[in-house]
Protein backbone atom coordinates (compact mmCIF):
# COMPACT_ATOMS: atom_id res chain seq x y z
CA UNK A 1 0.00 0.00 0.00
CA UNK A 2 1.03 3.17 -0.51
CA UNK A 3 0.04 7.13 0.15
CA UNK A 4 -0.53 8.85 -3.14
CA UNK A 5 -2.56 11.71 -5.01
CA UNK A 6 -5.75 10.49 -6.12
CA UNK A 7 -6.91 10.51 -9.34
CA UNK A 8 -7.91 14.31 -10.21
CA UNK A 9 -12.01 13.85 -10.40
CA UNK A 10 -11.65 12.02 -6.95
CA UNK A 11 -10.05 15.17 -5.41
CA UNK A 12 -12.38 16.85 -5.90
CA UNK A 13 -14.56 14.52 -3.81
CA UNK A 14 -15.22 13.23 -0.43
CA UNK A 15 -12.88 11.02 -0.75
CA UNK A 16 -10.99 13.29 -1.87
CA UNK A 17 -12.71 15.48 -0.80
CA UNK A 18 -14.33 10.96 -1.39
CA UNK A 19 -20.38 8.72 -1.07
CA UNK A 20 -29.22 6.59 -5.21
CA UNK A 21 -31.46 7.97 -2.63
CA UNK A 22 -29.88 11.83 -3.22
CA UNK A 23 -32.65 14.04 -2.67
CA UNK A 24 -31.10 16.72 -4.86
CA UNK A 25 -30.59 13.51 -7.71
CA UNK A 26 -34.60 12.67 -7.16
CA UNK A 27 -36.12 16.24 -6.93
CA UNK A 28 -37.85 15.50 -3.80
CA UNK A 29 -38.17 18.18 -1.35
CA UNK A 30 -35.70 17.97 1.37
CA UNK A 31 -38.20 17.20 4.82
CA UNK A 32 -38.68 20.34 7.17
CA UNK A 33 -38.28 19.83 10.86
CA UNK A 34 -41.31 20.95 12.86
CA UNK A 35 -40.12 23.50 14.83
CA UNK A 36 -42.19 26.57 16.42
CA UNK A 37 -42.20 29.69 14.34
CA UNK A 38 -40.91 33.17 15.30
CA UNK A 39 -43.64 35.39 13.68
CA UNK A 40 -42.71 38.65 13.80
CA UNK A 41 -39.46 37.86 16.09
CA UNK A 42 -36.32 39.10 13.86
CA UNK A 43 -33.84 36.73 13.10
CA UNK A 44 -30.26 37.76 15.46
CA UNK A 45 -26.80 38.11 13.94
CA UNK A 46 -24.55 35.26 15.28
CA UNK A 47 -21.50 37.68 16.09
CA UNK A 48 -18.32 35.49 16.51
CA UNK A 49 -18.55 31.70 15.73
CA UNK A 50 -15.18 29.54 15.93
CA UNK A 51 -14.72 27.54 12.72
CA UNK A 52 -11.14 26.03 11.63
CA UNK A 53 -9.32 27.44 14.20
CA UNK A 54 -10.45 30.72 12.63
CA UNK A 55 -13.16 33.58 14.44
CA UNK A 56 -15.80 34.30 12.00
CA UNK A 57 -17.49 37.65 12.78
CA UNK A 58 -21.30 38.45 12.12
CA UNK A 59 -22.79 41.31 12.71
CA UNK A 60 -26.13 40.48 10.64
CA UNK A 61 -27.79 37.53 8.77
CA UNK A 62 -26.59 36.68 5.55
CA UNK A 63 -28.88 37.52 2.73
CA UNK A 64 -26.67 35.72 -0.42
CA UNK A 65 -25.49 32.52 0.48
CA UNK A 66 -23.84 30.01 -1.90
CA UNK A 67 -23.62 26.13 -0.81
CA UNK A 68 -20.29 24.73 -2.38
CA UNK A 69 -22.27 21.53 -2.65
CA UNK A 70 -26.15 20.45 -3.10
CA UNK A 71 -25.61 18.70 0.34
CA UNK A 72 -24.67 21.84 2.00
CA UNK A 73 -27.70 23.09 0.22
CA UNK A 74 -29.75 20.42 1.39
CA UNK A 75 -28.67 21.22 4.96
CA UNK A 76 -29.52 25.03 4.29
CA UNK A 77 -32.71 24.26 3.13
CA UNK A 78 -33.74 22.18 6.02
CA UNK A 79 -32.59 25.06 8.65
CA UNK A 80 -35.50 26.76 6.43
CA UNK A 81 -32.81 29.28 5.10
CA UNK A 82 -34.26 28.40 1.54
CA UNK A 83 -34.66 32.08 0.89
CA UNK A 84 -31.27 33.13 1.25
CA UNK A 85 -28.91 30.84 -1.24
CA UNK A 86 -28.27 32.41 -4.26
CA UNK A 87 -25.83 29.69 -5.71
CA UNK A 88 -25.12 25.97 -5.28
CA UNK A 89 -21.29 24.63 -6.65
CA UNK A 90 -20.72 20.87 -7.91
CA UNK A 91 -24.24 20.23 -8.59
CA UNK A 92 -23.12 17.14 -10.63
CA UNK A 93 -25.43 17.67 -12.92
CA UNK A 94 -28.67 17.07 -10.66
CA UNK A 95 -31.78 19.39 -9.97
CA UNK A 96 -31.75 22.47 -7.98
CA UNK A 97 -34.06 21.00 -4.85
CA UNK A 98 -37.59 21.90 -5.33
CA UNK A 99 -37.45 24.33 -2.67
CA UNK A 100 -34.50 26.30 -4.36
CA UNK A 101 -35.66 25.58 -7.51
CA UNK A 102 -39.53 27.13 -7.10
CA UNK A 103 -37.50 30.76 -6.06
CA UNK A 104 -36.04 30.94 -10.00
CA UNK A 105 -32.85 32.48 -9.20
CA UNK A 106 -30.31 30.27 -7.61
CA UNK A 107 -27.56 29.71 -9.85
CA UNK A 108 -25.68 26.24 -10.43
CA UNK A 109 -22.13 27.45 -10.59
CA UNK A 110 -19.92 24.59 -11.60
CA UNK A 111 -20.66 20.79 -12.08
CA UNK A 112 -17.61 18.33 -10.92
CA UNK A 113 -15.03 20.75 -9.43
CA UNK A 114 -15.53 24.29 -7.33
CA UNK A 115 -16.44 27.25 -9.26
CA UNK A 116 -12.83 29.29 -10.54
CA UNK A 117 -12.68 32.45 -8.29
CA UNK A 118 -14.35 34.62 -10.66
CA UNK A 119 -17.69 32.91 -11.10
CA UNK A 120 -18.09 32.40 -7.04
CA UNK A 121 -16.80 36.11 -6.55
CA UNK A 122 -19.48 37.38 -9.59
CA UNK A 123 -22.15 35.29 -7.49
CA UNK A 124 -21.79 38.10 -4.60
CA UNK A 125 -22.04 36.02 -1.77
CA UNK A 126 -21.91 37.61 1.76
CA UNK A 127 -21.68 34.02 3.52
CA UNK A 128 -20.45 30.96 1.63
CA UNK A 129 -20.50 27.16 3.49
CA UNK A 130 -18.30 24.57 2.32
CA UNK A 131 -17.27 20.81 2.82
CA UNK A 132 -13.55 21.06 3.28
CA UNK A 133 -10.67 23.49 2.33
CA UNK A 134 -10.12 21.71 -0.72
CA UNK A 135 -12.85 24.49 -2.38
CA UNK A 136 -11.04 27.43 -1.31
CA UNK A 137 -7.81 26.76 -3.04
CA UNK A 138 -6.22 29.82 -4.30
CA UNK A 139 -3.68 27.85 -6.28
CA UNK A 140 -6.53 25.57 -7.71
CA UNK A 141 -8.27 29.16 -9.42
CA UNK A 142 -10.68 29.02 -6.79
CA UNK A 143 -11.64 32.36 -4.51
CA UNK A 144 -9.27 31.79 -1.25
CA UNK A 145 -10.95 32.60 2.51
CA UNK A 146 -8.67 35.66 2.05
CA UNK A 147 -9.94 36.53 -1.15
CA UNK A 148 -14.09 36.01 -0.51
CA UNK A 149 -13.37 38.34 2.77
CA UNK A 150 -12.15 40.91 0.77
CA UNK A 151 -15.15 40.94 -1.13
CA UNK A 152 -17.06 41.03 1.89
CA UNK A 153 -18.25 37.35 2.49
CA UNK A 154 -17.79 35.02 5.62
CA UNK A 155 -16.69 31.11 4.44
CA UNK A 156 -17.73 28.33 6.73
CA UNK A 157 -15.90 24.87 6.29
CA UNK A 158 -17.48 22.03 7.84
CA UNK A 159 -16.21 20.61 10.93
CA UNK A 160 -15.23 17.17 9.49
CA UNK A 161 -13.60 19.05 6.68
CA UNK A 162 -11.34 21.51 8.87
CA UNK A 163 -7.47 20.39 7.47
CA UNK A 164 -6.55 19.77 11.22
CA UNK A 165 -9.61 17.45 11.68
CA UNK A 166 -10.06 15.72 8.30
CA UNK A 167 -8.08 12.47 9.45
CA UNK A 168 -10.00 12.18 12.70
CA UNK A 169 -13.69 13.45 11.99
CA UNK A 170 -16.45 11.70 13.40
CA UNK A 171 -20.37 11.71 11.87
CA UNK A 172 -21.35 13.50 14.99
CA UNK A 173 -19.49 16.74 13.80
CA UNK A 174 -22.19 17.09 11.89
CA UNK A 175 -24.09 18.52 14.71
CA UNK A 176 -21.55 20.83 15.51
CA UNK A 177 -22.34 22.30 12.11
CA UNK A 178 -25.94 22.43 12.45
CA UNK A 179 -25.52 24.57 15.35
CA UNK A 180 -22.88 26.76 13.90
CA UNK A 181 -25.22 27.22 10.17
CA UNK A 182 -28.29 27.87 12.44
CA UNK A 183 -26.73 30.65 14.33
CA UNK A 184 -25.38 32.18 10.91
CA UNK A 185 -28.67 32.18 8.85
CA UNK A 186 -30.66 32.88 12.17
CA UNK A 187 -32.82 29.89 12.14
CA UNK A 188 -33.79 30.25 15.77
CA UNK A 189 -35.94 27.71 17.33
CA UNK A 190 -35.43 25.28 14.31
CA UNK A 191 -31.59 24.44 15.06
CA UNK A 192 -32.52 22.74 17.88
CA UNK A 193 -34.88 20.75 16.45
CA UNK A 194 -32.79 19.82 13.01
CA UNK A 195 -29.96 19.10 15.72
CA UNK A 196 -32.29 16.71 17.83
CA UNK A 197 -33.45 15.10 14.77
CA UNK A 198 -29.55 14.23 13.38
CA UNK A 199 -28.76 12.77 16.88
CA UNK A 200 -31.93 10.65 17.67
CA UNK A 201 -31.07 9.17 13.94
CA UNK A 202 -27.57 8.16 15.03
CA UNK A 203 -29.10 6.71 18.01
CA UNK A 204 -31.03 4.48 16.05
CA UNK A 205 -28.41 3.49 14.31
CA UNK A 206 -26.67 2.71 17.69
CA UNK A 207 -29.32 0.57 18.79
CA UNK A 208 -30.09 -1.46 16.31
CA UNK A 209 -26.78 -2.50 15.59
CA UNK A 210 -25.36 -2.93 19.26
CA UNK A 211 -24.28 -6.39 20.19
CA UNK A 212 -24.29 -7.39 16.42
CA UNK A 213 -20.96 -9.22 15.12
CA UNK A 214 -18.93 -6.31 13.35
CA UNK A 215 -18.42 -8.03 9.85
CA UNK A 216 -15.46 -6.98 7.97
CA UNK A 217 -15.66 -3.82 5.73
CA UNK A 218 -13.30 -1.62 3.26
CA UNK A 219 -14.32 1.80 2.28
CA UNK A 220 -13.42 2.57 -1.53
CA UNK A 221 -13.35 4.93 -4.56
CA UNK A 222 -12.35 3.25 -7.43
CA UNK A 223 -12.23 5.50 -10.61
CA UNK A 224 -10.74 3.15 -14.19
CA UNK A 225 -8.04 1.03 -12.56
CA UNK A 226 -7.14 3.02 -9.47
CA UNK A 227 -8.11 2.23 -5.99
CA UNK A 228 -8.45 4.47 -3.22
CA UNK A 229 -8.82 3.10 0.62
CA UNK A 230 -10.61 4.93 3.29
CA UNK A 231 -8.79 4.42 6.53
CA UNK A 232 -9.50 7.37 8.56
CA UNK A 233 -11.83 10.54 8.92
CA UNK A 234 -15.64 10.73 8.82
CA UNK A 235 -16.09 7.87 6.46
CA UNK A 236 -14.01 5.66 8.75
CA UNK A 237 -16.08 7.12 11.45
CA UNK A 238 -19.14 6.37 9.45
CA UNK A 239 -18.22 2.60 9.36
CA UNK A 240 -17.77 2.36 12.89
CA UNK A 241 -21.16 3.87 13.45
CA UNK A 242 -22.66 1.71 11.03
CA UNK A 243 -22.12 -1.17 13.00
CA UNK A 244 -18.83 -2.51 10.85
CA UNK A 245 -14.96 -3.12 11.86
CA UNK A 246 -13.11 -1.09 9.02
CA UNK A 247 -9.82 -3.47 7.96
CA UNK A 248 -7.77 0.41 7.29
CA UNK A 249 -7.45 2.44 10.50
CA UNK A 250 -5.88 5.67 11.37
CA UNK A 251 -3.62 3.52 13.21
CA UNK A 252 -1.86 2.43 9.84
CA UNK A 253 1.19 4.11 8.10
CA UNK A 254 -0.83 4.95 5.15
CA UNK A 255 -3.45 6.56 6.94
CA UNK A 256 -1.35 8.60 9.62
CA UNK A 257 -1.16 11.72 8.16
CA UNK A 258 -4.51 11.51 5.71
CA UNK A 259 -7.44 9.78 5.41
CA UNK A 260 -7.65 8.05 2.39
CA UNK A 261 -4.36 5.76 0.34
CA UNK A 262 -3.93 4.43 -3.33
CA UNK A 263 -4.13 0.66 -2.43
CA UNK A 264 -2.58 -2.37 -5.02
CA UNK A 265 -5.18 -5.27 -6.19
CA UNK A 266 -3.20 -7.63 -4.28
CA UNK A 267 -4.34 -5.75 -1.15
CA UNK A 268 -7.83 -5.55 -1.82
CA UNK A 269 -7.35 -9.50 -2.15
CA UNK A 270 -5.31 -9.67 1.00
CA UNK A 271 -7.93 -8.25 2.90
CA UNK A 272 -10.81 -10.24 1.84
CA UNK A 273 -13.75 -7.82 3.29
CA UNK A 274 -16.74 -8.94 3.66
CA UNK A 275 -18.25 -6.21 3.12
CA UNK A 276 -17.40 -3.32 0.56
CA UNK A 277 -18.78 0.14 0.60
CA UNK A 278 -17.77 2.40 -2.23
CA UNK A 279 -18.71 5.77 -3.16
CA UNK A 280 -20.37 6.93 -6.39
CA UNK A 281 -19.94 9.94 -9.06
CA UNK A 282 -23.94 9.07 -10.31
CA UNK A 283 -25.12 5.49 -11.52
CA UNK A 284 -23.47 5.15 -14.36
CA UNK A 285 -19.96 5.22 -11.94
CA UNK A 286 -21.69 3.08 -9.40
CA UNK A 287 -22.63 0.27 -12.15
CA UNK A 288 -18.93 0.97 -13.85
CA UNK A 289 -17.65 0.59 -10.16
CA UNK A 290 -19.69 -2.90 -9.53
CA UNK A 291 -18.54 -4.48 -13.04
CA UNK A 292 -14.93 -3.86 -12.08
CA UNK A 293 -14.81 -5.19 -8.78
CA UNK A 294 -17.16 -8.38 -10.09
CA UNK A 295 -14.88 -8.96 -12.97
CA UNK A 296 -11.36 -8.36 -11.08
CA UNK A 297 -12.47 -9.58 -7.48
CA UNK A 298 -14.55 -12.33 -8.10
CA UNK A 299 -13.02 -13.92 -5.31
CA UNK A 300 -12.92 -11.64 -2.56
CA UNK A 301 -15.43 -12.46 0.53
CA UNK A 302 -17.45 -9.22 -0.59
CA UNK A 303 -18.17 -9.78 -4.14
CA UNK A 304 -19.01 -13.46 -4.14
CA UNK A 305 -21.68 -12.89 -1.55
CA UNK A 306 -22.78 -9.63 -3.20
CA UNK A 307 -22.29 -7.29 -0.27
CA UNK A 308 -21.20 -4.19 -2.39
CA UNK A 309 -23.04 -1.27 -1.00
CA UNK A 310 -22.91 1.90 -2.79
CA UNK A 311 -23.08 5.03 -1.34
CA UNK A 312 -23.32 8.71 -2.91
CA UNK A 313 -20.40 10.54 -2.76
CA UNK A 314 -22.53 13.69 -1.93
CA UNK A 315 -23.41 11.73 1.29
CA UNK A 316 -20.17 11.33 2.43
CA UNK A 317 -19.49 15.75 1.72
CA UNK A 318 -18.57 16.64 5.35
CA UNK A 319 -21.06 18.63 6.68
CA UNK A 320 -24.07 17.32 4.96
CA UNK A 321 -27.47 15.72 6.24
CA UNK A 322 -26.47 12.83 3.77
CA UNK A 323 -23.48 11.90 6.52
CA UNK A 324 -26.56 10.70 8.54
CA UNK A 325 -28.29 9.59 5.43
CA UNK A 326 -24.83 7.18 4.76
CA UNK A 327 -24.64 6.11 7.93
CA UNK A 328 -28.14 4.24 8.10
CA UNK A 329 -27.74 3.36 4.34
CA UNK A 330 -23.74 1.69 5.12
CA UNK A 331 -25.62 -0.30 9.03
CA UNK A 332 -28.34 -1.42 6.75
CA UNK A 333 -26.18 -3.16 4.06
CA UNK A 334 -24.08 -4.46 7.08
CA UNK A 335 -26.70 -5.67 9.11
CA UNK A 336 -29.19 -6.20 6.76
CA UNK A 337 -31.10 -8.12 9.64
CA UNK A 338 -31.70 -5.34 12.30
CA UNK A 339 -33.29 -2.91 10.01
Amino acid sequence: MKKSTLPKTAAVLSVMTLSGMLLSGCGQAVSQTPAKENAGVAAQPAGAIENCGRTLTFTSVPQRVVAMTPGQSELLVKLGAADKVVAEAQSKGSELLPELKERGNVQQLSDQMPPSREVLLGANPDFVYSPTAYEFTAEQGFASIEQLKAAGAESYIATAGCMERRSKAEVKDILTDIENIGAVVGAGERTSAVRTEAAEMLASVASKVEGKEKPTVVELFVEGNSIAAIGAGIEYDMIKTAGGENLFSPSDEAFATFFSAMISPETLVQKNPEVIVFTTLDKAHEDTTRTFLQEKFPEVDAVKNQRLVAVDSDDVMPGTWGNLRAVEQIAKGLHPDAF
